[in-house]
């Protein structure tokens, strides 16, 4: 039986790491930093993979793989990727092991067995794709490329956390190539909108795009957009990320192609990519004290049926019209689980649904087959009512949409109450501490100013607003001219 969850009001972080673990979606690992995903959590995520898919084979998109491990020399070639990953690589530098003659049973690296050239395992994989490029692409007939890889990079984080952040993780990284400046640009810009359809429309989470600041961007872009949502501790979590990289990868591997009229040219470049984070926003913008609450585009059990009865017989007269449920919920395109076990009493499966986020439970019994009803009860507000039976297959999908929208609306709801325009340093500094949430400043521009921000408040800038208007303005900290504002928010 599960224990109670801390509060979130009493430990924010506690209430979170309780929750992954109490709702099986993850444990920690004998690896130190990274984890397990169990098979509830590894169905959330599946869920993702699957709706994602779809959307990037809509925009065009293939899907390949490419190695784990890059080549040192590879890896170094784009200076600044290099440099902006260096801290966080898993390097391999021997092939094999051998038995300790001095202590036997152990084994340790063979020195024998030295790698020619040291190899990176990936934290992203543009070293090694553009690489790859550069034998596909002769002319403008190759282009453009448009490719997606589902993958596990490795990023040694010092600091880790259940989905958040972990040395190992899962994601989807996209890798795509093209002949002019604009069409990249177009295709970030593109890929940076599915990530915010898909957050909107089936994470339920109200996101705003924008653009990074230079000392935010990607290790080697020109450019990244990004999509930044608010979780109900005020902080801010950054749920995807488009790269347009310009020429800069394909300079550095010499990937260029001839173009209609005869000339060689630098092929423009793009990459983007969400990762299991997104599982770790989920639960922090929905959930409650109580336990998951998941958006019915996303749960991979949308209704569980519990069935209430004194003995076999009883069970089975539930069980024939459980079945007849079922069977019409599924023709609707819904998901359901029947929870037979005689292994736990009702109760005990209600909290653990409860616990998992399940949106919607029946519960049924003999006398609830006399009276032609059911009990229905909504996760998201905890609220039940007795319907009719033979109004379940038609009432239930209208349900879900009605949970699906109104989740994100409370989440909207929250994110625009907590959007604050200040005109001070002292303002910034007070909502920060006393409210949270994004922060709407004006800011001078330089990275000199962005830092010392950060440094004094822990905050950072999120994103420069793709809709933000112009306006004149002083910068909270330095005072020097500002004609935009800029999103901050302390993140995670």
């Amino acid at each position: 039986m599960a224990k109670h969850l801390t509060s979130r009001k009493d430990d924010y972080s506690k209430w979170y790491n309780e929750l992954v673990v109490q709702a099986d979606l993850a444990e920690n690992s004998a690896v130190r930093g990274c984890m397990v995903i169990k098979p509830y959590g590894y169905a959330i995520w599946e869920k993702m993979q699957a709706e994602l898919d779809r959307m990037f084979k809509e925009t065009g998109h293939q899907n390949a793989y490419f190695p784990l491990f890059v080549p040192k020399s590879l890896f170094e070639a784009e200076e600044k990727n290099a440099e902006g990953f260096a801290k966080e690589c898993a390097v391999v530098t021997h092939y094999r092991l051998q038995n300790d003659p001095d202590n036997a049973g152990k084994l340790r690296v063979d020195p024998e067995a030295k790698l020619e050239e040291e190899l990176v395992v990936r934290p992203t994989s543009e070293a090694i794709i553009w690489n790859t490029y550069k034998g596909w692409i002769q002319s403008y007939r190759d282009l453009p490329i448009l490719v997606n890889q589902w993958a596990n990079v490795v990023r040694w984080e010092m600091r880790t956390r259940l989905f958040l952040r972990t040395a190992e993780f899962l994601w989807q990284e996209g890798h795509t190539a093209h002949a002019t400046e604009q069409e990249a640009i177009q295709e970030a810009v593109q890929m940076n909108e599915v990530y915010a359809d898909f957050a909107e429309n089936f994470m339920a989470i109200p996101v705003i795009q924008g653009v990074k600041s230079e000392s935010e961007r990607f290790a080697g872009a020109v450019e990244t957009y990004c999509i930044e949502a608010l979780m109900q501790d005020g902080k801010a979590l950054q749920a995807g990320t488009s790269h347009f990289l310009g020429q800069n990868f394909a300079e550095a591997f010499d990937v260029k192609y001839t173009t209609k009229e005869g000339k060689q040219e630098y092929v423009w470049a793009t990459s983007w990519g969400v990762s299991t984070r997104l599982m770790g926003a989920l639960i922090m913008t929905h959930s409650d004290d109580r336990g998951l609450v998941l958006p019915p585009n996303l749960a991979p059990i949308q209704v569980v049926i519990v069935p209430i009865y004194k003995g076999l017989d009883q069970l089975e007269e539930v069980s024939v019209k459980v079945q007849e449920i079922e069977k019409s919920l599924r023709n609707r395109g819904v998901s359901v689980r029947y929870d037979d076990r005689d292994t736990l009493r009702p109760g005990a499966k209600f909290a653990q649904h409860e616990l998992q986020g399940v949106p919607l439970r029946i519960a049924i019994g003999a006398r609830d087959i006399a009276n032609n009803t059911v009990e229905l009860a909504r996760r998201d507000t905890l609220t039940k009512e007795v319907v009719s039976m033979d109004e379940i297959s038609n009432l239930i999908p209208d349900l879900l949409k009605e949970i699906q929208m109104a989740l994100f609306e409370k989440a909207r709801n929250f994110r625009d109450e907590h959007i604050t325009e200040v005109d001070s340093f002292d303002e910034f500094k007070n909502v920060l501490k006393n409210k949270g949430g994004f922060i709407s400043a004006h800011w001078d521009g330089t990275p000199e100013t962005e830092n010392r921000i950060k440094e004094l408040t822990k905050a950072t800038i999120r994103c420069i607003p793709l809709n933000v208007k112009k306006e004149k303005g002083n910068c909270i900290l330095t005072g020097s001219e500002s004609n935009q504002r800029v999103l901050f928010a302390k993140a995670y």
